[in-house]
């Protein structure tokens, strides 16, 4: 059974149509991998599952119910989504302790905890990323660019997800530190059966983590496959152009044939 479900899929941001009638399918307790270049439409895809931009036309659906518009059920949908953006640092509000942060996101799950009740779901998130439940009280400032990424994955598990999007969450850490989000996210994905899109233009990244990979270009999926069925024999062109870029002990990628 499919968790997420994208049907013919268009964004537009005036005239320009950023996503053309995306058809895609994350399998429930899986992880699918979304690679493409910079202005593909990969984050687009992601801000409007959360609904953080328009859909034109087509849907999507979050365990077979549309999470389009301003229906309840629309709402309730896409309450079961939650979002890991970016760059951590402008994440987090750097007035508010982290503490505040996490709790902030409890208020997605719609249930009206006791002040007790909801310092101890914080502490048990800190733990599940790692983190010192007992520094819920320092600001993000206290925090390395890799911690602060464990906190805004605390935030989104504070809602209870069910499908975690996770939008190029290692773009902006040392190369040092993706490895520990990295394997953070898979531990949680498997512990948590989450199912998650994984969006990144890093091949290595996305190959380490995704059990499936499609791959984006001008708005549009060019092709999808398993993890290292597409790797080893893409069938297209733009695959390989994209994969040709990865070094691969000091040598170009080489394919077997499609």
């Amino acid at each position: 059974m499919s968790a997420l479900e994208l049907h013919d899929l268009h964004v537009r941001y005036g005239r320009r149509e950023v996503v053309s009638g995306v058809s895609l399918e994350v399998p429930a307790g899986r992880t699918l991998g979304l690679v493409g270049e910079s202005g593909s439409g990969k984050s687009t895809i992601a801000n409007a599952a959360v609904g953080l931009a328009p859909v034109h036309s087509g849907d999507i659906r979050v365990h077979g119910v549309s999470s389009v518009g301003r229906r309840r059920e629309a709402r309730t949908a896409r309450r079961r989504i939650q979002m890991v953006f970016q760059d951590p640092f402008s994440a987090l509000d750097p007035r508010m302790p982290i503490g505040e942060s996490i709790a902030e996101g409890l208020r997605a799950t719609g249930r009206d905890l006791s002040r007790q009740a909801r310092r101890d779901r914080v502490a048990e998130l800190l733990r599940q990323v790692d983190l010192d439940p007992a520094r819920a009280g320092e600001l993000p400032k206290s925090f390395s660019g890799g911690q602060r990424q464990r906190i805004t994955i605390a935030r989104a598990l504070a809602g209870d997800p069910e499908i975690l999007i996770a939008d190029e969450v290692t773009s902006a850490l040392d190369v040092s530190v993706q490895s520990t989000v990295l394997n953070l996210l898979r531990d949680l994905q498997q512990r948590l059966d989450l199912t998650m899109l994984f969006i990144s233009h890093n091949l290595a990244v996305v190959r380490y983590i995704s059990d499936e990979i499609a791959v984006m270009r001008d708005g549009r999926i060019v092709e999808r496959g398993e993890t290292e069925s597409l790797l080893q024999a893409p069938s297209e062109s733009y695959t390989r152009e994209l994969l040709t870029a990865v070094p691969v002990l000091g040598r170009k990628m080489e394919f077997e044939d499609a």
